[in-house]
């Protein structure tokens, strides 16, 4: 989880590639109605959100309780964005990608074809809730090589979790 431009995609694939999991983008999950409002350079509400966390929740569920593993690429920005994606059970973890609006503002300006304008990463960071102890997230910097960020997460999963995603294929 992170705001856009934290790294979401590029360090999912990379976890779900080192462990051997599905990787799935949330913005996949996005009804058109709201990539035209993101297009359009307008934030989403909470009640735009909504189907879209559900959607997701469901397919974790779907994953989970068919004995596979998934990385999702998820902004959850809001811990009760995550309460919805998580709901209570245990084998989900959320991983938090922490990085300063001045590096995330540079690497938003430097992508190209992608559905969210730079103009609403301040509505992002407004937004932003990070994940308290609470949650038991993996935060992780996002100044440091992707390898290394992925180190860091694997390091800190449950082993039996961590184990046998590099043993068993999903």
């Amino acid at each position: 989880m992170g705001v856009s431009g934290s790294g979401k995609t590029t360090i999912g694939k990379a976890l779900a590639d080192r462990l051997g999991w599905t990787y799935e983008d949330a913005d996949d999950f996005h009804p058109p109605a709201n990539v035209a409002k993101m297009s359009a350079g307008h934030p989403l509400t909470d009640d735009d959100r909504w189907p879209w966390r559900r959607a997701i929740a469901a397919e974790i569920d779907k994953v989970a309780d068919r004995g596979g593993y998934v990385v999702f690429g998820c902004s959850a920005l809001k811990r009760s964005y995550r309460d919805v994606l998580v709901h209570g059970r245990a084998d989900t973890r959320i991983v938090y990608l922490d990085g300063s609006r001045e590096t995330i503002a540079r690497r938003i300006a430097a992508r190209r074809h992608h559905f969210m304008p730079p103009g609403l990463l301040d509505s992002q960071f407004a937004t932003l809730e990070p994940p308290g102890a609470e949650e038991n997230p993996i935060v992780v910097g996002i100044d440091v090589p992707v390898a290394q960020i992925v180190d860091g997460i694997v390091a800190q999963l449950p082993r039996a979790q961590a184990h046998r995603s590099a043993v068993e294929p999903t």
